[in-house]
């Protein structure tokens, strides 16, 4: 990655050149599976396990 690529807007071009529609479907998917599991399944063990994993993963969620 080169100096004109660290802003979000080139991440996204360098995402949008070197991800398949594959990868970006699956990804999506997984955002979406998370977004279901906390907002349907808001126990707080279920909430705190999906934090946890999230910090885990290297996701800043705060």
């Amino acid at each position: 990655m080169t100096a004109t690529n660290e802003t979000v807007y080139g991440r996204i071009e360098t995402a949008r050149t070197e991800l398949t529609p594959m990868q970006v479907a699956t990804g999506l998917l997984f955002a979406a599976a998370i977004a279901f599991t906390l907002l349907f399944l808001q126990d707080p063990l279920a909430h705190d396990a999906m934090h946890n994993f999230r910090h885990g993963a290297g996701i800043v969620c705060h």
